[in-house]
């Protein structure tokens, strides 16, 4: 159930992320380069909750399933 869980946390953080970084190409039109678009992603947090989305993933995907005690 953890597993599972973690999964669809994992989906969601990354779905949140994509959909920010979409919006944020916005910035490309405003006179922004793409050098500037890129040290603004990495410096938002909604964009780096994407990285640790994308670790939840793996690890419920991963994750060696162990004998209950």
């Amino acid at each position: 159930m953890l597993r599972i869980i973690m999964f669809f946390a994992g989906v969601y953080l990354c779905g949140l992320s994509i959909t920010f970084m979409i919006i944020y190409l916005n910035l490309l039109n405003q006179g922004y380069n793409f050098l500037e678009y890129v040290n603004f992603i990495i410096s938002k947090p909604v964009i780096l909750g994407g990285v640790l989305g994308a670790v939840l993933i793996l690890i419920s995907i991963y994750k060696k399933k162990g004998k209950i005690k």
